[in-house]
């Protein structure tokens, strides 16, 4: 009887593949959530949705500034909006935001 044996560089490309990851969209996300207010707006959206103006509140910032972050976000697919009426709410887009957010706070919670 005849065992299958992969050979080494079989068994590293193998590895390689099952760590590979999207470059492009890491790099995105990183990019997106370098910046101190996009990132602190990442963080309040892991606690749940939250309109415009309680960001606005929040970060004690102008809209018109809190309007660019988000769009920022919004652009790397990172967030989501829903309107309701005249007031717009944001969330984390999916779970792969939602750990990307919950890694940064547990690794570099203070």
């Amino acid at each position: 009887m005849k065992i299958f044996q992969q050979s080494q560089s079989e068994v590293r490309t193998s590895r390689t593949r099952d760590r590979a990851i999207d470059t492009e969209l890491a790099v995105n996300y990183l990019k997106a959530a370098g910046h101190p207010g996009r990132l602190a707006i990442l963080n309040y959206l892991s606690t749940g949705e939250k309109s415009v103006s309680m960001l606005e509140t929040l970060l004690a910032t102008r809209q018109a500034a809190v309007s660019q972050l988000l769009a920022r976000l919004r652009q790397e697919g990172m967030v989501q909006c829903r309107r309701e009426g005249k007031a717009i709410y944001y969330r984390l887009s999916d779970a792969r935001v939602e750990t990307f957010v919950s890694h940064l706070q547990e690794v570099f919670r203070g």
